[in-house]
């Protein structure tokens, strides 16, 4: 590998813009070489704004794979596309980041981690919500056995009127779903990873077309197109483990709830709890009194200076990955933890398509 990792984009979009290239700008010795979308315009933005002056541009990802002097390609494309457009990369010798989630669905989930197990090459989702430094504490806290066994939890992303109103969002045909397949699956992620548990035995779940059709909308984004807005509104899960250990997933875009939460987690073990509900919070008994922790996050203690600490997570995530891929070790968030969160979430929408309990294989 040369002393710049070379990295190519496919998909200029939001996503794109909202994380990826800014983060990916911000690791030293990395460079921007590639980008592709099918607007051509988006691609000749991004160069502008953050490749490097040769970087070159493409409408179709084919022909930027062919550049063998790429490293790396950061997929970040509608979910449909994830598993070819990655199964494509890895094949053609390119380490991958995906953008969540992993796939449309499981099988095509499989194909991915087939594919770079097959081919040698790393792949890794992008779930930054891992990165945050209350998500780090907690983890380490489960890691040390503060919480005992974990078998409850609760996995959190509700929103009350914020539907995204841009893009292919509201498309199930693009998206496979609506806010349990876009922020349900941080939720989820952040859950399993830190009870470190990922062999779920079945779930039961409902999705809701509500509030589609309303006109009155009160939308963060600006209102949506009834008309073109075919996903759920909101979906909840329950979910039964191997090990006996209960997960409840709720999820919303909209939603007549005044305690909107989003890609946060609550755990509760035979030894203490947790929770995010106000800041990171640990919960137990000692010397048979009732107590509450809560960790400082905020750097203070300088009347100039108040910030919080441990960076911005989607630049840690960005750094950690380069750092894999420049090293060899594995990353943070694997392609096996992330297959295990698209099957759950495709059992949701099984059962409440079917009304019957989902059975994991």
């Amino acid at each position: 590998m040369s002393d710049k990792t070379r990295v190519g984009i496919i998909g200029c979009g939001g996503i794109a813009n909202g994380k990826h290239m800014p983060s990916l700008k911000a690791v030293e010795d990395c460079e921007m070489v590639a980008f592709c979308d099918i607007i051509l315009e988006r691609a000749e933005k991004a160069k502008e704004e953050y490749g490097t002056p040769d970087a070159k541009v493409y409408e179709d990802y084919k022909e930027l794979l062919k550049d063998e002097s790429i490293d790396v390609v950061h997929v970040c494309t509608p979910n449909r596309s994830h598993s070819f457009i990655t199964v494509d990369a890895l094949e053609s010798g390119k380490h991958v980041m995906c953008e969540k989630p992993m796939a449309i669905n499981s099988a095509e989930a499989k194909k991915m981690l087939d594919a770079a197990n097959r081919t040698g090459k790393l792949l890794t989702i992008g779930y930054q919500s891992r990165f945050r430094a209350d998500s780090q504490y907690m983890k380490q806290e489960a890691e040390n056995g503060t919480f005992g066994d974990i078998y409850y939890a609760k996995a959190t992303a509700i929103r009350r009127r914020a539907v995204p109103t841009w893009g292919v969002f509201l498309n199930e045909e693009e998206q496979g779903g609506g806010p349990l397949i876009d922020i349900g699956t941080h939720a989820l992620d952040l859950t399993l990873w830190v009870m470190d548990n990922y062999k779920p035995k079945y779930c039961v779940g409902t999705t809701y077309h509500k509030l589609n059709k309303d006109t009155n909308q009160g939308n963060a984004w600006g209102d949506w197109d009834t008309e073109k807005f075919t996903v759920e509104d909101s979906a909840f899960g329950f979910i039964v483990m191997e090990n006996g250990a209960t997960i409840v997933l709720e999820s919303s875009w909209a939603l007549n709830m005044l305690d909107p939460r989003e890609a946060i987690t609550t755990v509760c073990g035979t030894k203490a709890g947790g929770d995010m509900l106000d800041g990171l919070r640990i919960n137990g008994i000692r010397n048979n009194r009732q107590y509450v922790f809560k960790p400082e996050f905020n750097a203070g203690g300088a009347a100039f200076y108040d910030g919080a600490t441990g960076g911005k997570p989607q630049e840690i995530e960005a750094k950690l990955w380069i750092d894999a891929v420049r090293g060899g070790a594995e990353p943070i968030v694997k392609p096996e933890q992330a297959l295990v969160i698209t099957q759950i979430l495709e059992g949701i929408y099984e059962s409440a398509k079917t009304g019957k309990p989902y059975y994991f294989e």
